[in-house]
């Protein structure tokens, strides 16, 4: 199984790394025009201090989203091991761009648009590999156990099979979906974000957003009228 290494020789800097520390907010760094304005403890505000060479603080970026990012990324790519990989390139991409990084959208837009691209990418290099590539809609979560969909109560073997039948259903047509469409509905559905997130990392209005996720769903719909 792949692990990120926060080795600094590699990302190209000599200080110690303390995983998982959070960094003390510096009230005399400003990096960038408006940065004053912004929340010291926020995300963006602590990437701005790894801008500036806090080592610290990318370690406590890492650390905060690391896991998000490795489910994000399996999600799509259904391999443990690839996820992983793309998850590390992710923030080794990160860390790269640091100096060039605005504080002008939320830190997750940034990451989450460096993840899709990366994502979108790694699918269309290994189209030729995939026979049927499959997204686990119905994945248990890591962290609690649950699987979406599914009722407290124990199901009898015959609602069990039919919850598989609905499934695969939903892989096959989400699978389907337009490359965009099939994002937002990641990211909308498993990763909570809204419409101007998605928007901002796919660079889509707000009301390009709406419109995108309303073809995807309704798409869903028609597809699967016989499990609704």
């Amino acid at each position: 199984m792949a692990t990120l290494v926060l080795d600094n020789s590699a990302m190209g800097a000599d200080s110690a790394s303390r995983p998982g520390s959070r960094p003390d907010p510096d009230p005399e760094l400003n990096v960038a025009a408006g940065s004053a304005a912004l929340d010291p403890a926020s995300d963006a505000a602590v990437m701005l201090r790894v801008a500036a060479g806090d080592e610290d603080g990318f370690n406590y970026l890492v650390g905060k989203y690391h896991r998000a990012m490795i489910h994000f990324l399996f999600r799509m790519v259904r391999n443990q091991a690839v996820a992983e990989e793309l998850a590390q390139e992710v923030f080794l991409r990160v860390y790269r761009s640091r100096e060039s990084y605005r504080a002008e959208a939320k830190f997750t837009t940034w990451l989450y648009r460096i993840a899709t691209n990366l994502a979108v990418n790694h699918a269309r290099d290994t189209k030729h590999e995939r026979s049927a590539q499959t997204v686990y809609l119905d994945a248990p979560d890591e962290e609690s156990g649950t699987t979406p969909d599914v009722a407290d109560d124990e199901p009898s073997v015959e609602q069990r099979l039919m919850r598989d039948e609905r499934m695969g259903a939903i892989r096959k047509h989400v699978m389907a979906l337009p490359e965009r469409q099939r994002m937002a509905v990641l990211m909308h559905k498993y990763q909570g974000m809204d419409y101007r997130q998605i928007g901002d990392v796919l660079k889509l209005s707000e009301s390009a957003t709406k419109s995108l996720l309303f073809r995807a769903y309704q798409t869903l719909r028609d597809k699967l009228k016989e499990f609704v």
